[in-house]
């Protein structure tokens, strides 16, 4: 691969006699869309908790930009540049959506008892710049009628948007999107992959995405991974994967068929 932002290689995580990821290696390109698929179970989430320093993984390489992210805690790898959504949304529900946002602008002033103290000024104007930047990732993502609502009151659509639209507040390099379409109507589920797709030209965000639904993943992949039994099974473009074999038989459990 010419220019690969991530790489796993030999990546192992057991729990007690499980082996949930067994030996993954791969590599996401930098300005990439790659699709993780798999059937349930074959390690996917997983993975994900592992290379974003959720779990800590039992052997082998995360390598993100050229520098090693192994066993770093969460807040480190995101600092880097490396953010992910869950399958079920964090959004903190009993605070506004407004408030979700700003939150998660990284290294603010008003965190530090010392810059709340000597420099009022400075941390004010900053605040300010955050709301802002707040309030237009929420218009882009056409939640800012629900900006002082509490994202409790969302629906699990609105909901995976606001996830979306808050982590893009720590400006990410790589984004981890976690079943982004599951629970989520046609129409929202279609806003989430115009976003990648547009982030992706617009901002050079790579984008490493689970999804189970084939024909999201071979319309809008550049690349798909293939996993199953904790195994990366087969890396392509989408056009070979649905062809592969060992696809066909290990995600599918069919015969003699073409992923569809």
């Amino acid at each position: 691969m010419a220019d690969p932002i991530f790489a796993v290689r030999d990546l192992a995580k057991s729990f007690g006699g499980l082996q949930a990821v067994d030996g993954a290696t791969f590599e996401v390109e930098r300005g990439s869309i790659t699709a993780l698929i798999g059937p349930n179970g074959a390690g996917k989430t997983t993975l994900f908790n592992l290379v974003t320093g959720f779990i800590k993984p039992d052997r082998g390489h995360i390598e993100f930009d050229g520098r090693s992210v192994f066993g770093r805690p969460p807040h480190v790898v995101a600092r880097q540049g490396m953010l992910r959504t869950f399958q079920i949304t964090k959004a903190l529900a009993a605070m506004t959506v407004i408030d979700n946002m700003m939150l998660a602008a990284p290294d603010q002033p008003g965190e530090r008892l010392l810059g709340l103290a000597t420099r009022p000024f400075t941390w004010r104007r900053q605040e300010r710049a955050i709301h802002a930047r707040a309030i237009d990732l929420l218009e882009r993502f056409q939640l800012s009628r629900l900006a002082t609502a509490y994202a409790g009151t969302l629906s699990g659509g609105q909901r995976k948007l606001l996830e979306f639209a808050r982590l893009l507040m720590a400006r990410p390099r790589i984004v981890l999107l976690d079943e982004p379409l599951a629970g989520v109507n046609p129409v929202l589920g279609r806003q989430i992959l115009d976003h990648m797709h547009e982030l992706r030209t617009k901002s050079g965000i790579t984008f490493l995405f689970i999804e189970h639904d084939m024909e999201v993943v071979m319309n809008n992949a550049d690349r798909v991974v293939v996993m199953a039994f904790g195994r990366v099974i087969a890396t392509g473009l989408p056009s070979e994967v649905r062809r592969d074999r060992l696809v066909i038989d290990a995600y599918l459990g069919a015969h003699g068929e073409d992923v569809a």
